[in-house]
């Protein structure tokens, strides 16, 4: 995910690789927060692979500043990303959140439309943090209040998402000019 953040972040700019740093921290680093010893490694492997362009220009005040721009490799791949991600970031819910942080750079709304469509299949999925007898526990089921409310919690926001997907969707396929 770190990755996908550098391209889609420059996507939007080209950046000082402090800045960087603070927008991924922004987007996802109450959650998973980013150290040097990660980011500068991936900005490294991608200016390597011609997705990064990685220019030195003068300070502020007088250490020189590296400035990270896309390259149109690091676009397409972006953009290739971004139209078909891997299970994971649409299983795992804040790799997910990720994904969506750069979205809105497909600029067909079909293919965004595919990717939200993803996700709620697997939304549509049951599933539960408890099993018994390999069937998913619901709250109603569950004696232990703080796993109930983990179960309540879990609930709440899947039901808000999935309403959310059906109206993007809607919306989305509103523009493509197909029926939901």
């Amino acid at each position: 995910m770190l990755e996908l953040s550098i391209l889609g972040f420059l996507y939007e700019r080209p950046l000082h690789g402090y800045e960087l740093k603070e927008r991924i921290h922004g987007l996802s680093g109450h959650v998973r927060p980013v150290s040097d010893g990660a980011l500068y490694p991936a900005i490294t492997r991608l200016v390597r692979n011609g997705l990064v362009d990685s220019r030195t220009e003068p300070g502020a005040s007088a250490a020189p500043r590296r400035t990270l721009s896309l390259t149109p490799e690091g676009r397409r791949e972006l953009l290739d990303r971004l139209r078909a991600p891997k299970d994971a970031e649409i299983t795992d819910g804040q790799r997910f959140f990720t994904l969506l942080a750069f979205l809105g750079h497909l600029p067909d709304p079909a293919d965004q439309a595919a990717v939200l469509r993803r996700r709620q299949a697997f939304l549509d999925i049951p599933a539960s943090f408890f099993y018994e007898d390999g069937a998913p526990v619901g709250a109603e089921r569950e004696p232990d209040p703080f796993r109930r409310g983990m179960l309540r919690i879990a609930r709440a926001t899947g039901t808000a998402e999935k309403a959310w997907l059906a109206e993007a969707l809607e919306e989305l396929d509103r523009r493509a000019g197909q029926p939901s």
